[in-house]
């Protein structure tokens, strides 16, 4: 999915839309990537002279790409227009900083659902380097 479509399950628009492009493979992982610019809104002060992108982005980033596990349940949803909201964050790990320039590649995988509830864990690698591995939870909500 590249961002046009991304557009029609997530609720992001820009400058908050941090996924380039994203698919599921058929083991039903989420891969996505979003190559850092370096002119993004989050980048500015912090920190001046030497950019880094915030790990509240990195986990935002990592649940954007995890919504196109649930693109067929929001489908489905269509009537009743479903927007997927973050409910957790658990076992959070920064280990390498992303900056301008890298292209950070994203995998998520849901381990577990109770409706409206969607249990997942993921990671995010440059280059290889693993930069944030974390727990997360998010919901499907009516409305």
């Amino acid at each position: 999915m590249n961002r046009d479509e991304l557009k029609k399950i997530l609720p992001h628009r820009e400058p908050m839309l941090l996924v380039d492009e994203a698919h599921v493979t058929e083991e039903g992982i989420a891969e996505g990537t979003y190559t850092v610019r370096g002119d993004e809104f989050f980048l500015q002060g912090h920190f001046p002279g030497n950019p880094v992108v915030p790990g509240v982005i990195l986990c935002e980033i990592m649940a954007q790409c995890c919504c196109v596990l649930l693109q067929e349940t929001m489908k489905g949803q269509e009537a009743q227009k479903v927007t997927p909201y973050y409910t957790g964050l658990n076992n959070v790990k920064f280990r390498n900083t992303v900056k301008p320039g890298d292209t950070l590649h994203i995998t998520c995988e849901i381990e577990r659902v109770k409706e409206p509830f969607y249990f997942a864990k993921g990671q995010g690698t440059v280059a290889g380097k693993k930069c944030i591995s974390a727990d997360f939870s998010f919901a499907l909500i009516k409305g």
